[in-house]
């Protein structure tokens, strides 16, 4: 899955700066006064020396080298042998996380295709019911199943391992055309724009305060100076909670008391965030839809304070949605998306659910890219959402 977060163009990873030569202007160290002379000692009996060891082999010198693991002594194939095991290890997770969905899916259209030889009405009609099961959605089932029925007529869908290929061709298809609104990598900023905002939206429960533990965990696990903004002031718990996390990640958290005016916090923190130099600053937000005309005005006046602090602030506004409510999750970011100008999807607890169909369903009728996926409780849990691997892991590839 490669970096978790990266904003930097030229230099993809830190530099180590070995064996460097260096600067001509560099000033020379001064050498340290010599040693006094040494008192005479008095005559001892000659005892026979002994075996003198080989010296050891000269180290060649290393070549330079860049990463972003402080391997010292280790060369750059090692790390990189190391990078890909660790990318084989999420994969892995990966594809446990939609076990129950692959289960509900894949297993299900692998019973519905045995035997079968002929594609006919009766089994579009009984491939529609279990996409549907699968939280996938009605609407964009009937997508799909209509690009299937004009492979059909073209004679390009002939057998079943063909009516499989194509199921997965329109997942992913549907899932990499998101990508094309939104926001669907940090890159998109300058790198000179600091701190890189982000705001986290979404309804209490969803796992929108664990999100933002993560995130900042990983984010600062990839060398980034974070901070968090505690701007749910709403809810006392809310803050204890970050206040939590921020404990456990070691990332600095800006809160007030409770019912102070969220974009008076957020203020503050851009400027903490300033001062101290930090490359990104992850916002917290009241999650309470059912006032909705209270958040819209809350959001837009945060938005406005960002973005007169930073240019182009906030830059990601990223909806947090539990992958186990599927389609009431569905109608959740429909109500954000008009409220919130949401540029992204946080799917979490994927590994929870057998509905895990839901990031389709999401990609197709919110048309936003799917960005980070909750695959478990621990904080190393939240990975890139990779529209090749979900695909391949519901199939079993």
């Amino acid at each position: 899955m490669g970096l978790f977060w990266r904003r930097k163009k030229e230099d993809e990873f830190v530099s180590l700066r070995l064996n460097e030569p260096p600067k001509k202007d560099a000033i020379p160290e001064t050498p340290p006064p010599p040693e006094p002379p040494a008192k005479p000692q008095p005559p001892t009996q000659e005892v026979e020396p002994p075996a003198r060891e080989t010296a050891p082999p000269p180290v060649p010198p290393r070549s330079p080298f860049r990463s972003s693991v402080l391997g010292l002594d280790r060369s750059i194939e090692e790390l990189q042998a190391e990078e890909a095991a660790l990318e084989q290890e999420f994969s892995a997770r990966f594809r446990r996380a939609v076990a129950a969905t692959r289960e509900s899916l894949s297993d299900k259209l692998d019973t519905l295709f045995a035997g079968r030889k002929q594609i006919d009405d009766e089994l579009l009609d009984q491939l529609e019911e279990v996409l549907i099961a699968a939280d996938i959605g009605v609407p964009t089932t009937l997508g799909i199943l209509e690009t299937v029925r004009r492979g059909i007529a073209r004679n390009q869908i002939n057998d079943m391992d063909a009516l499989k290929q194509a199921i997965k061709d329109e997942l992913l298809k549907i899932l990499q055309a998101s990508e094309s609104e939104g926001i669907a990598s940090e890159t998109s900023v300058p790198e000179s724009v600091a701190p890189y905002v982000m705001m986290i939206v979404g309804v209490n429960g969803v796992g929108k305060t664990t999100t933002i533990g993560k995130l900042a965990q990983r984010i600062k696990a990839e060398g980034n100076d974070v901070l968090i903004c505690a701007a749910d002031t709403f809810r006392a718990a809310a803050s204890d909670q970050l206040a939590i996390w921020a404990e456990r990640t070691g990332v600095p958290l800006i809160q007030q008391k409770q019912g102070t005016d969220p974009a008076a916090v957020l203020f503050d923190s851009l400027k903490a965030a300033k001062a101290r130099g930090s490359d990104v600053l992850i916002v917290d937000t009241a999650g309470r839809l059912h006032t909705k005309s209270n958040l819209m005005a809350e959001l837009d006046k945060m938005k406005r304070v960002a973005g007169r602090e930073v240019e182009g602030a906030p830059h990601e506004t990223l909806l947090v949605v539990d992958a186990v409510t599927g389609q009431n999750g569905l109608e959740q970011a429909r109500q954000f998306l008009k409220v919130a100008g949401v540029t992204g999807i946080v799917l979490t607890k994927l590994d929870g659910t057998a509905k895990g169909g839901i990031a389709v369903a999401i990609a197709k009728e919110l048309n936003l890219p799917i960005r980070y996926a909750g695959i478990g409780e621990k904080v190393d849990d939240l990975v890139v959402f990779d529209p090749h691997q979900y695909v391949n892991s519901l199939f079993g590839n």
